[in-house]
């Protein structure tokens, strides 16, 4: 039977360029860039509570690692180094395979060194510390912003809550491929939180719904919102939904989607317009922050919508 420091050489030890020293001794080396700040992030997945039981172990591996990197991105930083630790219910060589597949596919995009973790016998978890730089004085944060910013968001919402909500058989798979994708699979916008330094004031990835996230925007930087229903970016498929409870579920508090809200000054319009086209990432603005305490969902005709979920929650969620 293999050991534990065989599975860690054939399926997570690699080189480590950015590292001084990486996987194989009882701590990794790494040296920040002068004039640079480390930015640190840890996550943990769990089976069945962040991901499905029997889930694709490639995407998996993907989205364990794109679920960090998306922290980064939110701070503006460069990712650069991970740590990976996984409690396994058993050796499962095909899952592993996968795994690592799917880890390292993501790594090597988004320039990521794997440097340590550890492996233990349990019910399975994943979880993962990543290291990134960013320019000293440059990180965007949470507290930082400012009334009559405007408030921007990247994708479209919703669909990974409701490609969630095919797979546990609550509507039909049947054209919610995209939305399945986006779960599976999330992109972080690791280009767009680099280039919007210097011109965003403050900025979270959405991953607990957009409420919950632009909420604590808001509560750390102790100013309200108002938000426009209808400028909020959605897919087709989200959208045939909103005559029904998941519709408004899904874009406002479903999570998982792993896309950046960020607000910004007005003088910076163009910028953002411009880096949407660079880019050829979907940015849309959605709102502005004010001076109040509170967020406000707007109709068309600039009447408030009550909405009574506040987004996922781990212990009040079941």
């Amino acid at each position: 039977m293999a050991s534990e420091f065989d599975l860690i050489a054939r399926y997570f030890t690699r080189a480590s360029p950015q590292a001084i020293m990486g996987v194989g001794d009882d701590a990794a080396l790494i040296a920040p860039g002068n004039g640079m700040e480390l930015v640190v992030s840890t996550d943990m997945l769990v089976e069945g509570i962040h991901f499905l039981p029997n889930t694709n172990a490639e995407k998996l591996g993907w989205k364990a690692l794109a679920v960090n990197v998306s922290d980064l991105a939110a701070m503006g930083a460069d990712p650069r180094w991970a740590t990976l630790s996984l409690s396994l219910p058993e050796i499962n060589q095909a899952w592993l395979a996968g795994f690592s597949k799917g880890f390292f596919e993501c790594a090597e995009r988004f320039g990521v060194d794997l440097i340590g973790g550890d492996t233990t016998r349990g019910p399975l978890n994943i979880s993962i510390t990543i290291m990134g730089e960013v320019p000293h004085g440059m990180a965007l944060r949470r507290n930082a912003a400012q009334s009559g910013d405007d408030i921007w968001v990247t994708g479209q919402l919703g669909n990974a809550a409701l490609g969630l909500a095919a797979l546990k058989g609550e509507v039909p798979v049947e054209g919610l491929e995209a939305c399945i994708a986006a779960l599976l699979m999330p992109q972080p916008r690791v280009e767009l939180g680099i280039a919007l330094r210097g011109s965003a004031h403050a900025a979270i990835d959405i991953s607990d719904g957009l409420i919950a996230d632009l909420g604590h925007i808001l509560q750390r930087s102790k100013r309200g919102a108002d938000i426009r229903l209808n400028d909020i970016p959605r897919s087709a498929s989200v959208s045939s939904m909103m005559r029904k409870p998941l519709g408004m579920h899904c874009m406002l508090a479903g999570g998982d989607d792993y896309e950046l809200c960020f607000t910004a000054p007005k003088r910076h319009d163009d910028r953002i317009v411009a880096l949407r086209n660079t880019l050829n990432i979907p940015i849309t603005r959605i709102g502005s922050i004010n001076s109040g305490n509170q967020l406000r969902l707007l109709d068309g005709y600039g009447k408030e919508v009550a909405f009574d979920e506040s987004g996922y929650d781990h212990f009040a969620s079941t």
